[in-house]
């Protein structure tokens, strides 16, 4: 249930038009559980 919460936060800005990719959008965790580093600290689930 929580990696479908997950998935549901990440595409919202690909749904809505706004990026092409989950990690594209800038306040997403979708960066840090890609291998990159997003603006803010977060603990993984």
């Amino acid at each position: 249930m929580i990696d479908q919460r997950m998935d549901y936060l990440h595409n919202n800005p690909v749904v809505s038009g706004f990026v092409s990719e989950p990690q594209h959008w800038k306040f997403s965790s979708a960066i840090d559980y890609s291998g990159g580093k997003g603006i803010i600290d977060i603990s993984f689930i």
